[in-house]
């Protein structure tokens, strides 16, 4: 039975394998993840690694890896569907009807091509000379480049009620799959109506390149502010963030996370490639993991107002527990990003974010709301509040810093503070843990699983820094395909997991390493997910893949100097035949 992907997704996302996992072991904290004793092997020192930015296990002792699926297979000793079912019932799910997944596949393809049609549409009006020019306007007002413009692929609707569902219904799309993706509504007399109308468009995109959905600004009048689309069979706000489809593409460690579309395109404007905002909503779990992913640290950006600085406490909660470092920006003289660079220029806003403040700061400075510290009660509750902060910070260092300055600011004892900030330590067990599994990744655990890694361990580490590298590009799928073939892989394992990977990535936009489950048992997916782990500390950008194909086309070419042609491959003479001829000519 093939089962969606939006199925598999959520059921991953109800079933988060740190709480899966921590249901059958003891799991401690080691820095943004967590290490566990391998319950599959008999071990005295930690050597199972939870990553839990992208939700998967690896023991670097037995080399059992893989995602929540795959530990509850090997847990429970269960086949693949088997351990879906489990899964499913835990999180209290449904399984999906194996028809489902033909017509769900249909019309998320035909979702992605009408709003690949929608942004073109809405861009085109915006730049036609009449239709477009109040979008221009308003643009303009917000001293935006047509550099910015382009790049965003910004749009205009028109106030009409159907242009671009007439459009779209003439290009061969049905009411119903317009409905489906968002972009119109069902009137009251059984109609539809364009779900945009006077409003600039900003496209969606996600890490693939794909339009998935839209924000609209409304540019006068007494409708609401931002209108987003809503969920469809492609889009889920809480997954995606605007403009992370560039930020990715950032040399820094770092992100900035600002509240809205034109936050994010007024600071990518004046230079700043590493910005994102959340889509008209807070900022979610999921998305606080994909930040994870990109970044060690993280600025947050946010409006200066009250509810800009509630959505900042929670962002801060959310990042600390994906294991980001996180830093806030304090505007003075502007209420949000947009209007400090407009007012103070690029550079000055750069020295904003290299001197912006801790969270641990901004934590401690929200302890002292609602409370009236002249007063003994309020005072004790107050510095009972900064002990529980003091007390999430891992550095003892760290630590000794803040109960220093506490102590001194409140003219209390510092070992008063110590000891109740060790009470709370060890009444929430958030002390630090060492990363002893670091110790134990080797490369010879590598060469325990692959033969190949003592044979051509030069080509061995290049391939598996494809893998890698895919799983965490997915939009340079086309580019790696057009570089490399699967013969130039030395592993045949890798080889396969290469083929299986891409192929899977070209039938789905949401096909991930970890959904080769159908394909590889659950002792192939622990060799899977040692790939991303040795790969874990490696800066997997363009240059590196660039070096990685480099490596694998090398070694190629001299094999097939070497090879006759009764050995060689249909693609392989085809290749050699056309190389000769090249040199000839």
């Amino acid at each position: 039975m093939a089962l969606p992907d939006d199925f598999l997704l959520q059921l991953k996302q109800n079933n988060p394998i740190e709480s899966v996992m921590g249901s059958y072991v003891q799991m401690k904290r080691s820095g943004r993840d967590y290490v566990c004793l391998c319950p599959f092997h008999s071990e005295k020192t930690p050597s199972c690694h939870v990553n839990i930015a992208d939700q998967y296990f690896y023991c670097f002792g037995c080399h059992a890896g893989g995602d929540v699926i795959t530990f509850v297979m090997k847990q429970e000793n269960l086949e693949y569907m088997e351990a879906v079912r489990f899964l499913a019932q835990r999180a209290g799910m449904s399984m999906p009807e194996d028809s489902q997944n033909t017509d769900s596949s249909k019309l998320k393809r035909r979702i992605l091509e009408m709003n690949r049609l929608a942004a073109r549409f809405y861009n085109n009006l915006l730049m036609k000379e009449k239709a477009g020019e109040k979008g221009r306007l308003y643009f303009r007002s917000r001293e935006l480049s047509v550099k910015a413009i382009v790049k965003y692929g910004l749009g205009y609707a028109p106030d009409d009620w159907t242009p671009l569902t007439s459009y779209l219904k003439g290009e061969g799309y049905t009411e119903n799959e317009i409905v489906a993706a968002n972009l119109a509504r069902t009137g009251r007399n059984g109609g539809i109506y364009d779900s945009f109308r006077d409003r600039v468009i900003f496209p969606i995109i996600d890490l693939r390149g794909n339009v998935v959905a839209f924000g609209g600004r409304i540019i006068d009048g007494e409708e609401p502010k931002y209108l987003n689309s809503s969920d469809t069979p492609v889009f889920k706000k809480s997954r995606n963030l605007f403009s992370m489809n560039f930020a990715k593409r950032s040399d820094e460690r770092r992100l900035i996370l600002a509240e809205g579309y034109m936050d994010v395109i007024a600071v990518n404007q004046a230079g700043f490639e590493n910005v994102v905002a959340t889509l008209g909503t807070a900022l979610t779990s999921e998305q606080a993991r994909l930040m994870a992913q990109y970044a060690d640290e993280v600025i947050i950006s946010y409006d200066s107002d009250n509810a800009g600085q509630n959505a900042t406490h929670r962002a801060i909660d959310l990042l600390s527990q994906a294991g980001v470092r996180t830093r806030i920006i304090k505007m003075e003289g502007a209420k949000d990003p947009d209007e400090y660079i407009k007012k103070f220029g690029a550079l000055r806003f750069k020295q904003l974010l290299d001197n912006s403040d801790g969270a641990i700061n901004f934590e401690l400075a929200k302890c002292a709301e609602g409370l009236d510290i002249t007063a003994d009660t309020g005072r004790v509750e107050y510095l009972k509040r900064c002990a529980n902060v003091i007390a999430g910070i891992s550095s003892s260092i760290e630590r000794d810093i803040y109960i220093s300055r506490l102590a001194k600011e409140q003219d209390i004892s510092k070992d008063a503070i110590s000891e109740q900030v060790n009470r709370q330590i060890k009444r929430t067990s958030r002390n630090s843990y060492s990363k002893e599994w670091n110790d134990i990744r080797t490369f010879s655990s590598a060469v325990k699983e692959d033969p190949e890694a003592v044979r051509h361990p030069k080509e061995y580490r290049a391939e598996r820094g494809i893998i890698a590298y895919l799983a965490l590009h997915p939009d340079d799928l086309e580019y790696i395909k057009g570089e490399l073939l699967p013969d130039m892989f030395v592993s045949e394992f890798d080889r396969r997991v290469f083929v299986k990977l891409t192929e899977g990535m070209e039938k789905s936009p949401n096909f991930g390493i970890m959904s080769l489950q159908g394909e590889f048992s659950a002792d192939e997916m622990g060799k899977i997910t040692s790939i991303l782990s040795s790969t874990k500390d490696i800066e997997l950008n363009r240059r590196a893949a660039d070096d990685f194909i480099e490596v694998l086309k090398s070694y190629y070419n001299k094999s097939r100097e070497t090879l006759s042609p009764s050995e060689m491959s249909d693609e392989q003479f085809r290749q050699l035949a056309n190389a000769m001829k090249n040199k000839k000519g």
